[in-house]
């Protein structure tokens, strides 16, 4: 087949990471002769990112049929390892007499107890620690991409070093392929690489500068998790190979290269299944991360699957194409290269900051130092050159820009290398971003001027937005101080430390639902706020109009965001809607609210939707519910012909004394049908977010009608 050669047309995608938790709980004993024992939820995190580029919002739709697509949201499958783990409910008294059983003896804690685990043994018990979530491939942070990525990522730094300008990809069936050309690990060295965690040569800044991988692990967190690992080394008509399974050595070999083979690392490996499921790599996932290399190693070529990838301008590249091209800047993009710190910048129309940073070529999605010091220094060389004091919202608003620095020793907050550390650079950063604006904006007086007038602009539009007035919130606290309608609040919240980290907050539809996730909840830590039908369609309205709202007013205040969302008092903030058009319709209203007035609870991964079960299939004796048609059919085989299949389409449906079972953490070893299901909802391309609600959510223009005349399903939900 032969190759299709793109240059810089291709979205390089960023995806902010959500962490997902969930809670921790305890239950008091009771006292008498009587006891009621409450199991601990052991804390699970996910990762799930915000996007700094990339395309509208995404949440979850677990729905076999499909049906009218009104959604301003766009839908992204569910996880299936970075969900929860389950909480047991604390059993019933008892009050009629017991018999008497001895006690279990206790374990015994002895030399015998103490367990020492290999690197690649420790990285399969634990491999959260190493790759963040496992997941299926559906969400673009599942691990299997992490593990192309740590693949990769040593043939980037190969090139980045000056060695082999080409890398080659291929993807199929499960099994990934990467062959560079560059110097080749080793030969002596290949099996310790690829296999001993905390060995490599990245270690020695005088071999590998500014390199991605520096902890030696990434690799071998790749061999560890797959179910074949295979690594092949050229150099100078040498070569050395050798084979894994699970982390396991198969076999090892050296000897002479065939004539003419180039000097190169080789990386063949299949993600175990036994750990991932049942995976499938999203080629438009893996497309994304590859512009993200091309785009930050201008020459780079990389082939995968016949599709080429290259970039000869490189960050510029990225951000001609994340604004849909350069003529959407307000003006000419800014180009600055100094020796460890690169960005490009503009301003556009929108009024939200669009950043796409990176440290030695690795995406930082969350942000962090480099970060917010660019933008410090931003606002100072702005400010010194006018001689104002501009608020860094207002000279922010509507940046886009793409930053790029290199960091001998570069401090990530984790193995996924998704947000840095580093706080030794603000100051160098801050500094150097100020002096090269002002300096800038000295030499080009026109473009400063269009800068001034978006600023006034951002200035206004800020305080129309924020319309809402402390006395407005005076007033519509007042009718609340007692206590919130259709709030049935938690225990503890974000604002009491530790005990209220794991906080949540579920937004229901009607009281049907409630009533059933009430006598299931765990009252330590989760809230449940209901809604009375569907909310109100706040689009095109000021932020003030909330407070004119009863239902959205009473949520504001539920959620303490009704002065700015430094109040918020849940970490997680859990959609719990029937998977039917009206739940779907009331997910998008709220989505729309969120959205329009509090766009920082998505980007900063507080949002989430609850997945419930699509089928029950129960026979005499069993019950079983199933997320989706495979599980059902895998379920009904087990039960036999008597199985009984409901299809379930609101929460209400469910048995209040089987309901925990979905909103509390899957316990270790269950099947994956059990626990809480949460899909974080992420925003793809938040430059989009404007259009797509003003289609689905704006006045009823002839193009919407067009739209859902022409997308209706042929079966409605009754």
């Amino acid at each position: 087949m032969d190759s299709k050669k793109t240059t810089a047309a291709k979205p390089a995608a960023k995806t902010s990471s959500v962490k997902s938790t969930t809670a921790k709980t305890t239950a008091a004993s009771k006292a008498a002769a009587t006891k009621a024992t409450a199991a601990k939820s052991a804390p699970v995190k996910t990762v799930s990112k915000t996007a700094a580029g990339a395309a509208a919002v995404t949440t979850a739709k677990s729905s076999v049929k499909k049906s009218v697509k009104t959604a301003a949201v766009k839908v992204e499958a569910p996880k299936t390892e970075a969900v929860i783990e389950k909480t047991a409910a604390a059993k019933a008294v008892r009050t009629s007499p017991a018999k008497t059983t001895a006690p279990k003896a206790a374990a015994v804690y002895d030399e015998s107890s103490i367990q020492h685990l290999e690197g690649l043994e420790h990285i399969r018990l634990r491999p959260g620690m190493y790759i963040g979530s496992l997941g299926d491939g559906s969400n673009e942070n599942d691990g299997i991409y992490i593990l192309l990525k740590e693949g990769i990522d040593n043939s980037v730094d190969e090139f980045s070093q000056g060695f082999g300008n080409r890398i080659d990809v291929e993807i199929k069936d499960g099994r990934v392929k990467i062959r560079d050309y560059g110097r080749g690990i080793p030969l002596g060295k290949l099996e310790d690489c690829v296999s001993n965690v905390n060995t490599g040569a990245k270690y020695n800044n005088s071999v590998f500068k500014q390199a991605i991988g520096m902890n030696g692990v990434g690799i071998k967190a790749t061999n560890a998790l797959s179910s074949y690992f295979r690594a092949a080394s050229v150099r100078d008509g040498k070569m050395a190979v050798v084979e894994f399974a699970k982390g396991n050595k198969l076999s090892g070999k050296t000897g002479n290269a065939k004539p003419g083979v180039p000097n190169g690392t080789y990386l063949e490996f299949e993600p175990d299944k036994e750990l991932f499921g049942k995976y499938n790599f999203n080629m438009e996932y893996v497309e994304k991360r590859l512009w993200n290399y091309a785009y930050l190693n201008p020459g780079l070529l990389i082939k995968c699957n016949g599709q080429e990838y290259i970039s000869q301008n490189g960050i510029m590249d990225l951000l001609s194409h994340e604004m849909g091209g350069a003529d959407k800047a307000l003006y000419n993009l800014f180009d600055y290269k100094g020796e460890n710190l690169q960005f490009v910048l503009t301003h556009g129309a929108s009024l939200d900051k669009f950043i796409y940073s990176f440290v030695n070529g690795q995406s930082t999605e969350d942000g962090g130092t480099h970060v917010t010091a660019f933008l410090d220094g931003f606002t100072k060389g702005i400010n010194e050159y006018f001689k104002k004091d501009y608020d860094i919202r207002d000279v922010t608003s509507g940046l886009y820009v793409a930053l790029k620095i290199g960091l001998d020793n570069p401090m990530f907050t984790s193995q996924t290398k998704n947000k840095l550390g580093n706080v030794e650079i603000r100051a160098p950063i801050i500094k150097e971003v100020q002096i090269a604006v002002d300096d800038w904006l000295r030499h080009n007086p026109d473009i400063a001027g269009r800068i001034e007038e978006k600023i006034i602009k951002n200035q206004k539009a800020r305080n129309e937005i924020n319309s809402v007035t402390d006395k407005q919130i005076r007033e519509a606290s007042k009718s609340l101080m007692l206590k919130i309608p259709k709030l049935k609040d938690c225990r503890y919240h974000l604002q009491d430390g530790p005990k209220g980290a794991e906080s949540m907050i579920f937004i229901t539809e009607g009281d049907s639902a409630t009533g059933t996730m009430t006598h299931a909840r765990d009252v330590t830590y989760q809230a449940i706020f209901s809604l009375r039908g569907k909310p109100a369609n706040m689009y095109g309205m000021k932020k003030s109009a909330i407070f004119d709202v009863e239902e959205l007013k009473n949520l504001t205040f539920s959620l303490g965001i009704q002065k700015d969302i430094e109040g918020l008092r849940y970490q997680k903030i859990i959609i719990a809607t029937d998977a039917d058009n009206d739940g779907y319709h009331i997910r998008n209203l709220v989505m729309t609210y969120l959205l329009l007035y509090f766009e920082e609870l998505v980007l900063t991964g507080h949002v989430y939707i609850l997945e419930t079960p699509l089928f029950r299939v129960r026979n005499k004796t069993k019950t079983v519910y199933c997320y989706s048609e495979e599980s059902r059919d895998k379920e009904i085989k087990k039960l036999g012909a008597s199985a009984e299949v409901t299809r379930f389409k609101g929460l209400g449906e469910i048995n209040p004394s089987e309901f925990g079972q979905f909103i509390f953490p899957r316990k270790e070893g269950e099947s994956e049908d059990k626990g809480m299901h949460l899909t974080p909802v992420t925003i793809q391309q938040l430059k989009n977010v404007p259009e797509v609600l003003k289609f689905y959510m704006g006045k009823n223009t002839p193009e919407r009608r067009d739209f859902i005349i022409h997308n209706l399903a042929s079966e409605i939900d009754a």
